[in-house]
């Protein structure tokens, strides 16, 4: 069996949506040892910002006549596809940014996408588990003053869940901030309690996911 992990937090220390993703694959790693476990972070290893179109390009372009960036644009969509494909099971983890989504996140699934495996309308992931975690600054949920701005988490559901046609799981973790804004200070149990949350069902995602084989 493998697991694929994507990280694209900008934090490479103290990040809430890495930690909750090591929790996720620590347990999947102890309920699976002779499991494969395949990374990549986006905040490390960044994809070009012209990959994209230069793969939406060359797509409809003959072989024969692609420029070398096209090409290369179409070899690296080939490559994160492949590791897609090849996993099992899945933890996307990203936190919000500016109310949306990061756009190393959004230039990685674009890239994707332009492989004609996870064209829409062809749901390469049925069959398997995504836990999509989400790290967020503030406090999105009904009934708060920014309800609704958390425009990221519903469009990731989308696409991981009904263009691709994986069975997703949320761990989210909010107030995420509440430590280090003197002005959300009295916020932090409700920090905390939201991270225990988190890491909690993170735990119980890994373990199963590590039982379930990808039909």
């Amino acid at each position: 069996m493998g697991l694929f992990r994507l990280d694209s937090s900008i934090r490479r220390t103290d990040s809430v949506s890495r930690a909750v993703a090591d929790t996720v694959t620590e347990n999947w790693v102890a309920a699976n040892p002779s499991g494969t476990v395949v990374r990549r972070d986006l905040a490390v290893e960044g994809l070009p910002g012209t990959a994209w179109t230069d793969a939406v390009a060359g797509v409809s372009t003959p072989v024969e006549q692609r420029t070398p960036t096209q090409t290369a644009a179409i070899d690296l969509a080939t490559t994160l596809a492949d590791e897609v494909a090849a996993a099992d099971s899945l933890v996307i983890a990203t936190s919000l940014y500016n109310f949306g989504i990061s756009q190393h996140l959004k230039t990685w699934i674009d890239l994707v996408i332009t492989d004609p495996r996870f064209a829409p309308g062809q749901q390469p992931l049925a069959g398997k588990q995504v836990a999509l975690v989400i790290a967020r600054g503030g406090g999105y949920a009904p009934g708060t003053p920014r309800a609704g701005w958390d425009h990221a988490t519903p469009w990731l559901v989308r696409i991981f869940q009904d263009v691709l046609g994986a069975e997703v799981t949320l761990l989210e973790a909010e107030l995420t901030l509440a430590g280090t804004v003197p002005a959300m200070a009295e916020l932090i149990p409700l920090a905390q309690q939201s991270a225990t949350a988190a890491h909690t069902l993170a735990a119980s995602t890994g373990r199963s996911f590590a039982t379930k084989i990808a039909v």
